[in-house]
């Protein structure tokens, strides 16, 4: 298996404080991998250091063989390397169509991108059934959703998911688990960050525990599952 993605040696301070202290991490070609940790461990200032909206002070970053540690968030997602920000983010005052076509700012083909939506309507009938809607109207399960179908018209190569089950009910949490897997069987590789450790495990291949900014324990989701270590700090009994 080829790697996509590639931290080394990673170091971010916002001031004094030390967010992300010599950070090592891959993702793998197709594959889903978990990033879990409590807040503030350093989870959202990896996947934002990775987008190129946090500057690094060391350490480089690999993404399909290009070193991308200095470059622009918008020359990353050209590569095809998408964000999907905790909080959602969507544009509350445009339709849910409207989001969408934004996601696919960087595709010069309209074709393309009209292909590219009808396939979030499928992924997410809900969707369709709500296009002609504002997006400040919708649940926050539909706005999760939104938030997702609006990166996957940009076609990503790799997709970030920063707490995309936060605030949200176990029924969607698991709907929005499902559509994690389908955009990874379509092709693309996923970062998931989460703190829903139980959630996150169930769909990922591999995994990291972040402490404190450094990478604690990792290896296969199936290993962490029965860590007594992660079971007792994010499982439970």
């Amino acid at each position: 298996m080829s790697t996509v993605l590639d931290l080394k040696g990673v170091e971010v301070c916002y001031g004094r404080v030390e967010a992300l202290r010599g950070l090592d991490l891959t993702v793998g070609e197709r594959e889903i991998v978990a990033l879990l940790g409590n807040n503030g461990a350093g989870k959202s200032t990896t996947v934002s250091t990775i987008s190129g909206v946090v500057r690094s002070r060391a350490g480089s970053i690999t993404a399909f063989g290009d070193d991308i540690t200095s470059a622009t968030p918008w020359s990353i997602v050209e590569r095809g390397i998408l964000h999907v920000p905790e909080g959602r983010r969507i544009f509350s005052r445009l339709t849910v169509h409207e989001n969408l076509q934004l996601g696919g700012y960087t595709v010069r083909d309209n074709a393309v991108i009209d292909k590219r939506i009808n396939e979030v309507y499928e992924l997410f009938p809900r969707m369709a059934e709500r296009r002609g809607q504002q997006g400040g109207t919708l649940s926050g399960g539909e706005q999760q959703m939104l938030a997702i179908g609006r990166a996957m018209v940009a076609g990503p190569r790799l997709i970030m998911l920063d707490e995309p089950s936060m605030g949200l009910a176990p029924l969607v949490v698991a709907q929005v688990m499902e559509a994690i897997v389908a955009i990874n069987q379509a092709g693309a590789s996923v970062l998931l960050i989460e703190q829903n450790a139980r959630a996150a495990l169930k769909v990922a291949h591999r995994g990291y525990v972040l402490d404190s900014g450094r990478v604690t324990v990792t290896g296969p989701a199936d290993e962490l599952r029965a860590d007594p270590q992660v079971v007792e700090a994010y499982l439970g009994a």
